[in-house]
Parts: C-alpha cells; structure tokens; sequence
C-alpha cells in the first residue's frame, strides 16, 4: 500500500479548487500550479503552497509534465491529481510520475494508451463482448481504403479522428459523394490537433442519447459501476446539461448497460475513477462510444444522488485501499441536474468570451452547489477553457431538481464577459427537455436559427439609465465642494433635465431623464415614457418601481461609463454612457481609448490615422480562444494614435488606437 499525505493537482480553475477541498477534508496538503495568467487565480490562494510552472499558453505551462514533476518534487507533494483535461489522459505523463517515485491518481497508463486511441479501444470493446456502433477502425488509413470501407458502413456516416475528442477531427456525411472531403478535413484536423491523422469510420445514429456510466476499479480486481448520467445536451459534441438518473432509464436497461461498462474498465485492467461513455438509440439499444479515463467535468451529479465523494474514493484507491462499497450497495437517490457556466456568446454562435470579471454572485439555497474557479475581479483567460462554473442542483425527483436550477440560474450573476446563462435558462425552460425528451440534436434542432440574446425592454432601460444617473450623481457630488441637499437636482427654469446617450445590445440611444421630484424621474425613449421611482440603492443591488412594477437588480459600476446589469427575471446586459467613455483618457485633449477586451492576436486593422468613423464601425479584429472577435468604435469620430499592429500579440487593457469625437473636432 502506498500512502501519501501531499497532493499536487496539476490543473487550474474549478477542478483544481474542487480537489483540493477533498484534499483538505481528508487532512493532506495540497499544492497547486499556476501559469503567468494564472498568477492571481482562486486555486492558487487556497493552495498550501503554489508553484509557477511557466508561461500562459498551456503549451508552455499546465502540458509541460516535466515542469509539473518537477514542481511536486520541489514541494515535497507524493502524489499528482491531473483532474481532468490537459495532462489527466496522457499515458506518458502517468508514466513520468511514476518514475518519479511519485503516486499518479488515476489509472495505469496502458489503461489510459488503449482508451486513448478510439481504433485501439473499439477493437479491444469488442474482443470483450461490449456492443459498438457499426464500422471501421482497422489499421489501413489509406484514403482509398477508408472510402470503400465508409460505401460498407453505409450512410448517414461519422468520421471521426481516432486519437482525439470534443468534436474535433469529426465529420458527419450523408452521402457517398461526400466522403473523400470528409476524410480530407477530419484527418487534417486530427493532425493538428491531436499529433495523428488516423481516423474510424462509424455509422451515425439518428437522434441518440449520450448516456454514459460512472465506474470505479480498485487494485484488487473490484469494480462496480455508480449510475449513469445523461449528457445529451451538447453543442458542437461539447456537454452542456447533465443529468442523473437520465429520464428514460429502467432497472432491466441499468442492468445491462452497467454491466457492459463494467466489463469495459475489466477489459483493459483498469483502476480509479472512468467513464464509459455510449450511444442509447430510439429503440433501446446502446453502443459503446469511448471511455474517458479520468474523472469527468459531470462527476458531481453522481454525487449528489449517490452520497459518495469521487475525489475521496480516487485518493483511497490511488493509496491502495480497496473499495469502500460492493454493486449492491450503490443506490441512487433523488435527481440531480447540472449546467456549464461558459464564458461565451451564444448570440454569436457561442464565441468564447474573455476579460475581467466585474462580478460575480453563484446562487444558494437547498439542493444548489456551485463549483466555480473564478471570484469578482478573476480574469477570464483566452489561453484556457472558457467554462467558468458548474452550477448543480437536486431534488427529490427530477422536476424539483430543474424548478430549483432555474431558480439558482435566475440568481447567478456573472458580469463582466459574454456568458451561456440566459441560454441556459431557456433550454431548461423548453417543453421537450421539461419532459425529459431531449437527444444529442436537442440544441441542433431546437435552436436552428440560433439563440436570441436578451434585449431590455424600454423599461429596463430606463430604471438603468436612472440608476447610472443617480449613480453618476452621488460620484460626482461626492467630489464637490459640500452642496446642499436642496440645490441637488435643481434648475432654475423648472424640472432637471438631462440627456443620457447610452449604447446597450450593440444599439445607440439617447435617453432624456427629468427630475419629477426627489426619487422620481421621467425617461423618455424613443416614444416610450416611464416612471422611475428609487426605493433602495446599495453598494451591488437595487429595488426601483419602474411604471408602478417593482424592478431589482445586481450590478456593477466600474466608473467608467459602464454598468452592468442582471435584472431579477429577465437578464443581463451592459449599459455603456457614450460620452463617459468619450471623456475618458488621462489627456483633456485624448479621445476615447480603444484597448484590447482579451488577450489576443492582433488579426486584421479596419483602419488608419486620420479616418472617419461612425458608431458601430470596424477598427481591428482580435484572435482569440481560437476564435475572431470584432472590436467596433464606440462614438463617431476620427481615428488617431493607432498604436496596434497586424501581428502583433496584445494583452488585456493594452492601447489599440484612440478617436477623437466630432464634437472635439469642431
């Protein structure tokens, strides 16, 4: 038996934070690894000791294994937990480890080789009597072979790189003709992603579900499985909700499918905590899909209808101890559902989204956990995954579960970057997942024409434009000379009226707030008129009555301009005071200054010294996340100082260019 009492978590975010409490809870010290963006991070705070181990990219930092080793070595950590993605399946980092002396927690690595490449472990599936999806995944890669074999597989038809997942290297064909370009991309995708152009061929099965099974192996030949979870609802084969139990499971289908994912793990000698993952068709017939060989994003829905705490049970084998509990001992209890908070745009075909987070609020209540890697003021970084939480909630059956995770989503604040959590709602809110119908083409065919972001009413964006008004106000009074409270909001030619012009959901608009009496303002829009009346205002929240309707919110004034909103029952938005912005700069002369939202490549630039602008007009596009992001003038006006350059490398907050507005012009 080997124990240990230090554990390194090589990963970073929610995962590494999540170990480490299990860590802690079972009296070991834990030590954490950062990279350059990673300096400031939660995991590295709540780290017994943390230890940089390189640059930002991950290349350079949480995929160099030496470095990791290294740093175990020098903190006197005997064992690494890889949690999941980066090096948690990689079979020469757990054989690194090893020959360090150290303690890998998680499988052997010849388990983790024949898991790894889905040609190798179809093979293997099947040798060991688990049912596979129909087709190819034999050792000729040949072009040509690989066409005759997809006319026998038949159509529809998956091409799919045998050394990777998450939906890279991944094609769908339909037909015949399709076939060789399919094979041309998949592989090239493949090689770059994944080091390997190997591909299998399998038969693509019409509206599945991914339904996949928790198992765990002890050294001593034990293994059972926990329950399945239903991971069906995914975008671009990236889980989005999980649940577990699914919601068309039955004992007799339990049994079997359990047993099949049993059989797997014992197939390759298997030890810690996987994950075989299948294909349940319309007719109730599953196929093995792959095995994940570490512990999965999803694992707390488990957790929450079987009791059971993974990580600790991960450290008990890892330490040789055999498993706390037989297949008969395993009961599921209750429901469970989870959500993925991601930092990205689902209006914009889910673009990955970067920068501060201006605030952050995770829900409460009964049933609810929350496991988030970031507080107000972290950095959502454009070198890492953009999830940012997993927000978990239970019940006694799965209708309680989902009422109480829209309740927690409804209370969730996270401003600052684009987020998935007003889409997150509605997908829970949809008829056919409420029913427990939905399948891996749920977001496919549900959201064909693409999710439309919440746009604020007239009313919500006159309680704003009121609140960033009286906020604005207290700011600036605070700065004056001692005026008494009877001049304020005063005017000698009667009620005060102020011009507000606001961009809000990429619109401009100006809005006209009268003072009616003290707490009561008018604002006209467009036509719209309402009625603002200030209740409460703190330092995070407020409770205005808005046309005689009670109007609340969380939000965050950064002062410059900006305020961010999450209004109770509807949504989140930014509301951004033009010419606030426009008079920003250290230089009365200085324009509006256009600085990078993220890190990022510096891709295209619109523009030149000298040239006009009008609102919304391109200025330079940002690589970033592996994906282009657009940044647009905030007012109109003349660009000066262009400071950025194609090519170049740039980092948050870094100077791009500045505009000089028309009115500075004339």
């Amino acid at each position: 038996m080997m124990t240990f009492s230090s554990v390194l978590v090589a990963n970073r975010g929610e995962i590494a934070l999540r170990v480490m409490r299990t860590v802690h809870k079972q009296g070991m010290r834990c030590v954490a690894v950062y990279s350059d963006a990673d300096a400031l991070a939660p995991h590295v705070q709540f780290a017994d000791e943390a230890v940089h181990i390189g640059a930002s990219p991950a290349a350079d930092s949480y995929l160099a294994g030496d470095r990791i080793i290294q740093a175990a070595l020098a903190a006197g950590a005997e064992a690494i937990h890889p949690g999941y993605g980066f090096l948690s399946e990689n079979a020469d980092f757990a054989r690194a480890v090893v020959a360090a002396g150290l303690v890998f927690i998680g499988p052997g690595p010849e388990a983790i080789e024949v898991m790894g490449d889905k040609a190798v472990s179809k093979r293997a599936m099947l040798a060991a009597g688990v049912p596979c999806v129909p087709g190819y995944q034999g050792e000729d890669q040949s072009d040509e072979r690989l066409s005759q074999e997809a006319g026998a597989v038949g159509f529809p038809l998956m091409v799919k790189a045998a050394a990777g997942g998450g939906g890279r290297g991944m094609r769908l064909v339909q037909e015949v003709a399709g076939v060789a370009h399919a094979i041309r991309l998949a592989r090239s995708e493949a090689q770059n992603a994944f080091g390997s152009g190997d591909l299998i061929l399998e038969r693509a099965l019409t509206r599945p579900r991914h339904v996949e099974f928790q198992v765990f192996a002890d050294q001593f030949g034990n293994v059972i499985h926990l329950g399945e979870r239903d991971c069906s609802v995914q975008r671009r084969h990236q889980k989005v909700i999980e649940e577990c139990p699914c919601p068309v499971m039955t004992p007799r289908l339990r049994e079997r499918m359990g047993a099949a994912a049993v059989e797997a793990a014992r197939a390759v000698n298997y030890q810690g905590a996987g994950t075989v993952e299948f294909l349940l068709d319309e007719a109730g017939e599953f196929y093995f899909l792959e095995m994940n060989t570490r512990l999965q994003v999803e694992h707390p829905v488990t957790e929450m209808v079987t009791g059971l705490d993974l990580v600790q049970m991960q450290l008990e084998v890892a330490q040789g101890l055999p498993l706390r509990l037989e297949q008969g001992q395993v009961a599921l209890q209750g429901h469970a559902i989870e959500v993925r908070l991601y930092a990205e745009d689902p209006a914009r075909d889910f673009l990955p989204s970067a920068g501060p987070v201006v605030l952050w609020s995770p829900p409460t209540g009964d049933g609810v956990r929350v496991d988030a890697g970031i507080v107000s003021g972290s950095e959502v970084s454009p070198y890492y995954d953009s999830m940012v939480a997993k927000i978990i909630c239970r019940g006694d059956t799965r209708g309680q579960a989902r009422q109480r995770l829209l309740r927690a989503l409804d209370d969730t604040v996270l401003l600052g970057p684009a987020s998935n959590r007003d889409f997150l709602l509605q997908a829970l809110s949809h008829p056919s997942f409420a029913r427990g119908e939905a399948t891996t083409a749920f977001i496919s065919e549900q959201y064909a024409g693409g999710f439309d972001e919440f746009l604020p009413s007239s009313a919500d964006l006159a309680a704003a434009a009121v609140l960033h008004y009286v906020l604005t106000a207290k700011r600036n009074n605070s700065r004056s000379i001692a005026v008494p409270a009877e001049l304020r909001n005063w005017c000698s030619t009667g009620d005060l009226m102020s011009v507000v012009h606001v961009e809000c959901a990429g619109g401009a608009r100006s809005l006209q707030i009268q003072t009616r009496e003290v707490g009561t303002y008018q604002v006209s829009d467009k036509g719209a008129v309402s009625t603002v009346q200030v209740r409460e205002i703190d330092a995070k929240q407020c409770r205005l009555i808005v046309d005689g309707r009670s109007w609340r919110a969380r939000y965050q004034d950064t002062g410059d301009g900006s305020l961010y909103l999450s209004v109770a029952g509807a949504g989140q938005f930014c509301l951004v005071d033009v010419r606030s912005r426009a008079s920003g700069g250290d230089s009365k002369d200085a324009g509006p200054l256009i600085r990078a939202p993220m890190h990022g490549l510096v891709m295209t630039l619109d523009v030149a010294n000298g040239d006009p602008v009008e609102l919304g007009t391109a200025l330079l596009t940002l690589e970033a996340m592996k994906m282009q992001h657009v940044i647009s003038a905030p007012l109109s006006g003349t660009v000066a100082n262009v400071t950025a350059a194609v090519g170049s490398q740039v980092a948050s907050g870094e100077l791009l260019m500045e505009i000089a507005s028309d009115e500075q012009s004339t």
